[in-house]
């Protein structure tokens, strides 16, 4: 077969749809695709080698992606790769329009979705072109200043792209991306960011093995190490991250990950946040900046199997270790995290055991032998995923992650994972209290029903449970609990579609060749009748309590609520799922028991009678010619023998009969020829009744009568071809239990219309449509005048004919719109054959109605307008007339959506290939062939068209907003469909829009509004991406404005004008100008596509567009600007569009620069923003570019060092900041090498470094007015005239919304480009304003010079040495007054004003501003608040040269150091962020230099020497400072407890912005925290205590290798041993959290726990209660998270120790004092007992096999002496609470005995003493 098509075809398809094979026409479609293929290959070719990129390119590559829409990829490999070269090209033009951009990316990620079909040899792909074009996108440095408009869709586009092209960059690529991207590490700077990002995206992982050098290896082990190495979670791990699970799933096998692994899983746990122990303190950024689930599952699913099993070691651990999160009682933010990890892992190995044991191999490297999953990795896999996901089931947020878990998991081990489900369904089902247990185990039944019914080998019995599951189920089907009935609707449908309902039972006695299993199905079998019938009553008692009550009879509302609607759906498709899959003689019966409930009782037609008719529907299509003839005659008759007609009510009978006749209809063509003869009277009878309900119904009759003669669809959906059979000696219905359907052989049964049929609906049509319209006809022309009740009538007959039978109607046809656009290329259309040969001879109807229904709606609306009902009507029949032939597009969109729900919720991913249920798969070829008939884009446009378009925008402008608004979305649909009406159609609009017109309603205006602003799906078009169309839209909108029919008056006319300009800003892209192509490779493929030699005259409509556009943007400048002194509104949104049109290819005409100028003083705010904006980026179009040269780095350190280390190294000496280099004088600043970005030099330089040529080379300082051209005159003039700068500067000052302005980067970008452009020009003008400015400490006025100084200074960048000492010596001593002066308003805007101006600068060119701001910070003149301002404004700019200023943070640090014990709270909270920036460059990451900065090692060295007098003291610290700062008469002690709270803070504000935490420095000041931490929570405690504890919380999270465990632990085995019981209590406090946060890293080092181990156990027997009952805490917390486990020698430990024997009581006498101090032996016996209660308190939710003997032992204990008498209580009342929801399951742990003494003591006495 496949030999034949590939001959037919001339080439062998790389991947066509096979659904097409499936089609009841599927002969014509080769010829078809070929005619359809050879024409876009054609077409594309001419279009390329024209260069024509708009509109021919863009058209014929829509059409090549409609083509595998329609397809798949049927063409042959040699073309595949020209396609996808092709546009490859295309999407890597330069200056390209971004929205083409995206749409040949769009195609060509389709081309290159499925890899396989593609090998490396076949393929290889450039990688730098699309990472210039990623660059140019995502790192835009006009983009903010307005100068590109990127739509917010691209960054997922580019990204998708480039990963579909990354298997086929070539080997050379891994070294050159590593070239370019490694000296943008620096760590400190975004730059990392950067290059992490395009490692993650770019790095190719497909190499083979023998290219590996070539690959991976040469980035791993840098990157693994410098991922092991960083401890905060910066925001670029999660990069690292996605690249090793990627790089790991692509390559299994070829890594030895072993080293890793148990830091991969520390990792994992860390980044799941889950909360440990008391604390609540959580670093933020590990919140934010977590590890995505997707990339770690794909981790961990790569890293199984293999040799070595430690992955799934780990995996058990971790998901012991947080199994109890998953209970139910447990919630918080963190519980969706761990939802998607259980949901998506299965998924993940599902995925990979099918590619290596089901998918068909590909040029992909194959998993080697070794590393394959073997039987025993999967069971291990599922046994560890088991619990978790079965807690999972009931969880807080719906069990949907489980019930999807579950399917896949059932998938690999059903055996293992069905029966516990199957144990808590049974259970549910028979509660009646709990229904929310039900709904969860009925959906996670749902996902395992295919693995259940299959059964298979490993679990055969599967099968046995499902006719227990479905009558349980049955009582589910409840009218009175809405959820739970719609649940087991799913649950009976799911499973009645996987098995044939046939009573096999006799097939016992008949044959002997059955197995155990076999027979008990069979026997079971005989239930299903009883089973159908059983449904059948329960569906009849579902609808007898859903009739319409009388109360809602007499309001208008006829509609079903909406849970009675989706009660219907669920009842009808349940009901028909189950008799399709009926045996002949079960739906006999079933038949016959609907029939008898229908026809002896009367129904109401809105709720029951819909649900009644529903179920008699299903019924017929399953067998129509045996349930035909029991409906039809019945319900003719009954309808024939009421005889009266013409009343307004009907007879409720009558109504039912017709209700149900018109259900029954809806089944095979051929059948109902049968009955033509009744059905015709029945018609005529019954369309010209009065009551309108009673018409609807016949219509509907006639609509389903003539649908289901003229469509093409399936006749069934039973499970097996050929529907159910019964059995026989060779065929046995059972074995196709579960079987899905072949694609091969499916065997369909196509309804295909026949003659007969086609000629009965023209006979119909003749009969009954005819005479509508000559009715109508003449009414239209006033012959015979007609009421309005009865033009309803006739049109509904119109509407109901023309959707029945619009397959058989060929499109409308006429003359051709002549073409809106030229083009050099046919753009025509492609007719796609949907099975049916149109009747030419006869009369079009679709033509008739046409012509009919124009005159009739021109003639209502002007007779009469408020017949809205009628206009509706017709609104429908245009809409109809234009796109319908058979289906909706929303209807396929809904059926697409709920097939695709539907296959997931039932696939089978592990053995793949389209393992669907036959009734799945038909659904598909349905779907397929709905689509053929939706395929219309673009169709033809014609003049019919363009007539009926018109009459839908009269429409959309009418009086009536109901009539409005339906009119717009059937206008809406018709723009989409045909393409360039949209032109045709905008100057129609814009008509109502005149100021000109007078006779323009307020309705037609607001019409005229909605029809540009679009719906949110469609077009919108006012804001259509072509020159042309914005040139005639923009302005028009703003013109508006003096259209006297235009109100502001009216809200909604506001709102309308808001969501027009809203929408335009949203998505407005930056319109191409120039669309040549440069006549590159793209002509020679251009020629593999399409022969024969062609006249390129592509230039001269080149030169036709730049023409056109410079005209264009003038006019909507001039139309824009002219408007000014209009309404305010108009103003803004005018200025608002103008803006729209800066761009950076193209300057502003000089008349739009003058009116953006002059606006900068314009009286409205949002007009001067918009200005001041537009102005920065007109500035930016200005200026002049500055030459570059390429550098050699090592030319100027004069050191030839290539080696792989980063940091402080001799080569990138010089860049650092030396006040002995400083350039003081023109010479050494010519010839000074200034780099201004920080990130150069820190890691690897790169090959050419690109430097700014010298002074002479670069454009001419200080031009005079006459050099300039007229734009820049005109800036130039405005600001050079002093009442012009007076004005903008007083604006400038002015306070916009008290207390919330910030400093404004938008002001800061105009005063930078200003100065930029024009050098010092404008100084001497803004000279005095700034030292004005600068003396006001308002907030507004200091914001306003601040703004200016950053833009000054940022603008200075390539001034002369002259110019800029000048204006150094200007700024000093402003900046001096303003940090006088600063408030608590304004210091974080002089923050800002600094930060911004150091940002990518040479710190050696701004040596002047530093020496400025290191003069002495901290003086204590202005009192402290401008001592903690002026750190803050320092820091500022110290932290944006990063490390390129050691020199500067030497002295810092040395000047701060005697400063550290300052008394005021905000200064030593600002001392302490300042010391976390000095020390942020010390960093332990690998490859890196020891720093020249300064080093917290030596730095802590000198804090703990001055904190001895703490450390070595015992006595309690107190915080007994009075805030005095009185000089040298205080004692050391003193001064060291201020110096202490300083170093708090430090510590505090390190811990979440380095790097890597300075661990053995912080051990040295442990003991010291220690000491001081209060132990309970609470806040009275001063202000040293609270940021102690805060501290340890934080460090306690801390990340640790694996080398400093040991440091730690032995620092803690000290303290633990100190006097102070305070301190050993948070030791453990300390310990839990610790442990948690690094678990794995701890389990992998034997002796690190066995440490703690000892810890606990010591800690245990403490003398001071707290410390023993911690320790318990501590103890439990461990033992549930898996890290200690419950052994013999522990649990003897225990037991021993709580046997400790007591002395005697000595007999005191009355009145003596009791001694306090507990003997030693009490202590320990209270150890003993507390050990036993944790190991109880471990496990909440389940009881192990030794907790019975604990339990006894602990009883034993109730009544020692008190304490332990307590803890006893605690315990047995902790154990009563966790365990009492499934009590029942765990009594059944403990013998009787044991179970005695349990309840006597649980409800004893002294459990209530």
């Amino acid at each position: 077969q496949q030999a034949e098509a590939t001959e037919f075809l001339g080439f062998v398809p790389q991947k066509d749809i096979v659904y097409n094979e499936l089609l009841p026409y599927k002969d014509k479609l080769d010829d078809e695709s070929n005619e359809f293929l050879a024409q876009i290959k054609g077409n594309l070719g001419r279009a390329v080698q024209l260069r024509e990129i708009w509109p021919g390119v863009l058209f014929w590559t829509r059409k090549l992606s409609t083509y595998m829409r329609l397809y798949g990829r049927k063409f042959s490999k040699e073309d595949h790769v020209h396609f996808v070269k092709l546009l490859y090209e295309l999407v890597t033009i330069p200056k390209l329009e971004i929205s083409m951009m995206q749409s040949f990316a769009r195609l060509l990620i389709t081309l290159l979705k499925k890899k396989e079909l593609l090998s490396r040899e076949d393929l290889e792909l450039p990688w730098r072109p699309l990472y210039e074009l990623q660059d140019r996108i995502l790192y835009s440095k006009t983009e903010h200043l307005g100068l590109n408009w990127f739509p917010s869709s691209v960054e997922a586009v580019l990204k998708t792209l480039i990963k579909n092209c990354r298997p086929y960059f070539p080997e050379s690529a891994t070294q050159e991306m590593l070239e370019e991207w490694r000296p943008l590490m620096c760590p400190f700077d975004v730059t990392m960011q950067k290059a992490m990002g395009y490692f993650e995206l770019f790095l190719p992982t497909t190499l083979p093995p023998e290219l590996h050098d070539k690959g991976f290896k040469l980035w791993f082990d840098e990157l693994i190490s410098l991922w092991v190495s960083v401890q905060n979670l910066p925001s670029w791990e999660v990069n690292l991250v996605g690249l090793f699970a990627r790089l790991a799933n692509d390559n299994i096998g070829y890594i030895d990950w072993d080293p890793y692994i148990p830091k991969i899983f520390t990792r994992i746990l860390r980044s799941l946040n889950l909360p440990v122990g008391s604390s609540e303190m959580l670093v933020s950024r590990y919140l934010t900046n977590a590890y995505d689930i997707s990339h770690v599952v794909i981790w961990i699913s790569a890293l199984l199997g293999g040799p070595s099993k430690q992955t799934q070691t780990q995996l058990s651990g971790l998901f012991n270790s947080i199994a109890s999160f998953f209970h139910p009682s447990n919630h918080g933010r963190w519980l969706m995290k761990l939802m998607k990890l259980v949901q998506r892992l299965p998924v993940s190995v599902v995925k990979r055991l099918h590619r290596e044991r089901y998918r068909m191999p590909t040029w992909l490297t194959p998993v080697p032998q070794s590393h394959l999953l073997s039987e025993q990795d999967i069971t291990d896999f599922v046994e560890s995923m088991k619990q978790p996901v079965l807690l999972a089931m009931f969880s807080k947020t719906g069990s949907l992650d489980a019930a999807q878990a579950l399917q896949n998991l059932a998938l690999l081990r059903p055996e293992l994972v069905i029966p516990p489900v199957l144990e808590k369904t049974y259970p549910a089902m028979e509660t009646l209290t709990e229904p929310h247990q039900l709904t969860a185990t009925l959906s996670c039944m749902i996902g395992v029903a295919r693995s259940l019914v299959a059964g298979g080998q490993r679990f055969p019995e599967g099968p046995t449970h499902m006719l227990p599951l479905l009558m349980r189920a049955l009582p589910g089907v409840d009218p009175n609990d809405f959820s739970k009935c719609m649940i087991t609707f799913q649950f009976l449908a799911t499973f009645v579609t996987l098995v044939p309902l046939v009573d096999c039972s006799a097939a016992i006695q008949t044959r002997n060749d059955l197995t155990q299993v076999e027979k008990e199905l069979c026997s079971a079998s005989a239930e299903f009748e009883d089973f159908v019938l059983q449904f059948i009553d329960r569906c009849f008692a579902l609808i007898d309590t859903s009739t319409l009550e009388q109360t809602r009879e007499e309001m208008e509302t006829e509609k079903m609520t909406h849970l009675e609607s989706l009660v219907e759906l669920g009842l009808s498709s349940t009901f028909s799922t189950i008799l399709t899959q009926c045996s002949m003689e079960i739906f006999q019966v079933a038949l016959g028991k609907v029939f008898n409930f229908a026809t002896t009782n009367i129904f109401e037609t809105h709720v029951a009678g819909r649900m009644v008719a529903n179920m008699c529907r299903a019924a017929t299509k399953c067998h129509p010619a045996e349930a035909l003839k029991l409906f039809l005659p019945q319900c003719c008759n009954a309808i024939l023998q009421i005889s009266v007609l013409n009343e307004e009510e009907l007879d409720k009978e009558l109504m039912w009969n017709l209700q149900l006749l018109s259900e029954v209809t809806r089944v095979d063509g051929d059948q109902l020829l049968l009955y033509r003869s009744q059905l015709v009277q029945i018609l005529q009878l019954t369309l010209h009744l009065k009551c309108k309900q009673g018409y609807n119904l016949a219509c509907k009759l006639l609509y389903h009568i003539l649908r289901s003669m003229s469509l093409i669809y399936p006749r069934e959906y039973c499970s097996m071809p050929g529907g159910v059979q019964q059995h026989t000696d060779t065929y046995l219905p059972i074995k196709d239990w579960g079987r899905p359907g072949d694609l091969l052989n499916l065997g369909i049964q196509w309804h295909v219309p026949s003659t007969e049929e086609r000629e009965f609906v023209f006979y119909l049509l003749d009969l009954l449509l005819k005479p509508e319209l000559q009715r109508l006809q003449k009414h239209t022309r006033g012959e015979q005048d007609i009421s309005r009740d009865d033009v309803l009538q006739s049109l509904s007959i119109v509407h109901n004919c023309l959707l029945g039978a619009s397959s058989f109607l060929p499109p409308l046809n006429g003359e051709p719109v002549p073409e809106k656009i030229n083009s050099m290329i046919q753009l025509c259309e492609k007719n796609v054959y949907t099975g049916v040969d149109y009747d030419l001879s006869g009369e079009n109807y679709r033509e008739e109605i046409c012509k009919v229904i124009r005159p009739l709606l021109h003639h209502t609306l002007e007779h009469s307008e408020d017949d809205t009902k009628s206009l509706f009507s017709i609104i429908k029949i245009i809409n109809d007339l234009l796109h319908f032939k058979g289906s909706h597009k929303h209807e396929f969109d809904s059926r697409w959506k709920s097939f695709s729900l539907i296959k997931k919720s039932m696939e089978n991913k592990l053995h793949g290939s389209k393992q669907h249920i036959r009734a799945l798969l038909i659904d598909r070829v349905m779907l397929q062939h709905e689509l053929r008939n939706l395929t219309m884009e673009g169709c033809c446009y014609r003049s019919v068209h363009q007539d009926l378009i018109n009459d839908l925008l009269r429409l959309s402008t009418s009086r009536y907003s109901q009539v409005r608004s339906k009119a717009q979305n059937m206008l809406f649909t018709a723009l989409g469909t045909y393409s360039l009406c949209c032109r045709d159609i905008i100057p129609a609009v814009l008509e109502y829009l005149d100021p000109d017109r007078t006779d323009v309603t307020q309705q037609q205006f607001k019409g005229a509004l909605y029809c540009l602003l679009g719906n949110h799906s469609g077009i919108c078009l006012a804001n259509l991406q072509y020159w042309d169309c914005i040139a005639l839209t923009w302005p028009a909108i703003v013109r508006s404005g003096m259209n006297p029919s235009m109100s502001l008056e009216k809200s909604s006319v506001v709102r309308l004008f808001d969501d027009l300009a809203d929408r335009i800003h949203r998505q407005y892209e930056t319109i191409g100008i120039d669309f040549s192509v440069k006549p590159t490779p793209l002509v020679d493929l251009s020629n593999s596509l399409y022969d024969g030699n062609l006249y390129v005259y592509s230039l001269c409509l080149v030169r036709l567009h730049s023409k056109c556009l410079n005209g264009k943007v003038m006019e909507i400048h001039w139309s824009c600007a002219c408007l000014f002194g209009r309404p305010w509104k108009f103003e803004q949104i005018a200025i608002g569009f103008l803006s729209l049109m800066l761009r950076d290819d193209h300057p502003l005409p000089s008349s739009a620069v003058l009116f953006f100028v002059e606006s900068l003083n314009h009286d409205s705010l949002l007009v001067r923003n918009g200005a001041i904006s537009a102005v920065s980026g007109i500035l930016k179009q200005l200026k002049r570019p500055h030459k570059k040269v390429a550098v050699n780095p090592y030319d100027i350190s004069e050191l030839k060092s290539s080696s792989l280390l980063v940091g402080d190294r001799p080569d990138n000496q010089w860049l650092q900041y030396d006040s002995n280099r400083l350039p003081r004088s023109q010479q050494d600043w010519n010839e000074c090498c200034f780099i201004e970005k920080t990130h150069w030099g820190y890691s690897t330089w790169p090959r050419k470094l690109m430097l700014y040529a010298p002074l002479e080379e670069q454009p001419k300082q200080g031009k005079t007015r006459e050099e300039m051209n007229e734009s820049e005159q005109i800036i130039y003039d405005h600001f050079s005239d002093q009442q012009f700068i007076d004005q903008f500067i007083q604006y400038l000052s002015l306070e916009d919304r008290k207390g919330k302005d910030k400093f404004s980067p938008r002001r800061f970008c105009l005063f930078k480009g200003l100065f930029r452009n024009f050098d010092d020009a404008f100084l001497p003008l803004l000279k005095p304003h700034m030292e004005r400015l600068v003396a006001d400490s308002h907030e507004s006025t200091q914001r306003c010079v601040a703004e200016i100084i950053s833009g000054l200074i940022r603008g200075s960048k390539h001034w002369s040495y002259s110019k800029v000492e000048k204006l150094w010596a200007l700024l000093c001593p402003l900046l001096r007054k303003a940090l006088s002066n600063i408030t608590i308003e304004t210091y974080a805007d002089w923050g800002t004003c600094i930060a911004t101006a150091c940002e990518s600068r040479d710190p050696r060119k701004l040596h002047w501003l530093f020496e400025m701001l290191m003069e002495s910070p901290v003086t204590g003149e202005g009192g402290s608040f401008v001592d903690a301002c002026r750190l803050y404004v320092l820091q500022g700019g110290l932290a944006q040269q990063e490390w390129r200023v050691p020199e500067l943070l030497h002295r810092l640090l040395q000047y701060l150091e005697p400063k550290l014990t300052q008394v005021y709270k905000n200064v030593r909270e600002r001392i302490g962020s300042v010391l976390t920036y000095i020390f942020m460059i010390d960093v332990n990451l690998p490859h890196t230099q020891p720093t020249t900065s300064p080093r917290i090692a030596e730095f802590t060295e000198r804090v703990l020497a001055r904190l001895k007098p703490l450390t070595e003291g015992e006595e309690e610290i107190q915080n007994h400072v009075v805030e005095e700062n009185t000089e040298g008469d205080q004692d050391e002690r003193t001064q060291a407890i201020k110096l202490l709270k300083t170093v708090l803070k430090w510590l505090m504000t390190s811990a979440g912005r380095s790097f890597s935490s300075v661990v053995p420095e912080q051990l040295r000041l442990l003991p010291l925290l220690f000491k001081i931490a209060p132990v309970e929570n609470d806040d009275s405690y001063d202000e040293m205590k609270r940021d102690a504890k805060t501290c340890l919380s934080l460090m306690s999270q801390g990340l640790l290798y694996s080398e400093q465990i040991p440091q730690v632990l032995s620092a803690l085995e000290q303290i633990s041993r100190s006097s102070s019981w305070h301190a050993r209590y948070t030791v453990l406090t300390y310990l839990q959290i610790m442990v948690f946060y690094n678990l794995f890293t701890f389990l992998s080092d034997a002796k690190a726990v066995s440490d703690v181990r000892a810890l606990v156990l010591r800690l245990l027997e403490d003398e001071q209660l707290e410390v023993r009952e911690m320790a318990a805490t501590t103890i439990s917390g461990f033992l549930q998270c898996n890290f200690l486990s419950i052994d013999e020698p522990m649990q003897a430990h225990f037991e021993a120790l709580s046997k400790t024997r007591l002395p005697k009581r000595k007999r005191r006498e009355l009145g003596s004092v009791v001694d306090t101090i507990p003997s030693a032996d009490l202590v320990r016996r209270h150890a003993g007992v507390l050990g036993l209660s944790a190991c109880i308190l471990s496990s909440p939710y389940d009881v192990p096999a030794w907790m019975p003997q604990i339990l006894m032992d602990l009883s034993a204990h109730l009544n020692d002496t008190q304490p332990i008498e307590m803890t006893v209580k605690k315990t047995l009342s902790d154990f009563r609470r966790t365990h009492h929801d499934n009590w029942q399951e765990h009594k059944q742990k403990f013998t009787d005995d044991q179970l005695l003494v349990l309840t006597d003591l649980l409800v004893s006495p002294c459990y209530y003493a």
